[in-house]
């Protein structure tokens, strides 16, 4: 079955592939269509909300079942911040990398802000979205993995926070897990396999 994705990060977009590919879901851009869709503002309040936009509104315009993922950060002392603001939490930078760095500069100042003895416990949040050729949501689901703010950055895979989250009993950050230990415990892997689990028992129509 091929399934569009709704997003032009290709971090996400291999990450879907690498967890789905295996279960017999064929993920692609939605440019391997060969049309462009410019991905939508972020305007709702929550990951899930945002999800629905972008898997809605790249369905209308494709004429395709697509997903969508918002995902974000959620760090206890910051009261959840920076969450459904994740990916623009600095609002500086020009590339990808550029924004991640800016990211995870502020996110460690203002821990460090907040003093020595202030909690780093956190966890990611993924929410997917599956919408039907007509914009109809069929499937929502999402999925999380808690882990501890680390002050100095470790590995040199994941993107956004990735490097700077520490799975406690692994003694590893998410940047240092190799693939199939990463979807195993990641929030988007928690979240597509939920969302698999659900095409088992709903396969989409070939119109979709």
């Amino acid at each position: 079955m091929q399934l569009l994705f709704a997003s032009t990060n290709p971090h996400k977009l291999r990450e879907i592939c690498e967890i789905l590919g295996p279960l017999g879901l064929d993920v692609r851009a939605p440019d391997a269509l060969g049309r462009s869709v410019p991905e939508p503002a972020e305007t709702e309040a929550t990951l899930a909300g945002n999800a629905r936009l972008k898997a809605t509104a790249y369905a209308r315009a494709l004429g395709r079942a697509c997903l969508a993922d918002d995902s974000g950060l959620e760090v206890d002392a910051l009261g959840g911040a920076p969450g459904v603001h994740s990916a623009r939490y600095a609002g500086k930078g020009t590339t990808r990398e550029e924004r991640d760095q800016a990211n995870r500069d502020k996110l460690l100042a203002e821990l460090r802000r907040l003093g020595g003895d202030v909690s780093r416990k956190a966890r990611l949040v993924c929410a997917l979205c599956l919408a039907d050729a007509s914009g109809r949501v069929l499937f929502e689901t999402h999925g999380s993995v808690e882990a501890v703010v680390i002050d100095e950055p470790r590995g040199k895979d994941g993107f956004g926070y990735d490097r700077l989250l520490l799975l406690p009993d692994v003694n590893k950050t998410l940047a240092e897990l190799a693939p199939a230990e990463l979807h195993a415990r990641s929030h988007r892997g928690a979240a597509a396999r939920a969302l698999h689990a659900w095409f088992l028992q709903h396969p989409l129509p070939s119109e979709a």
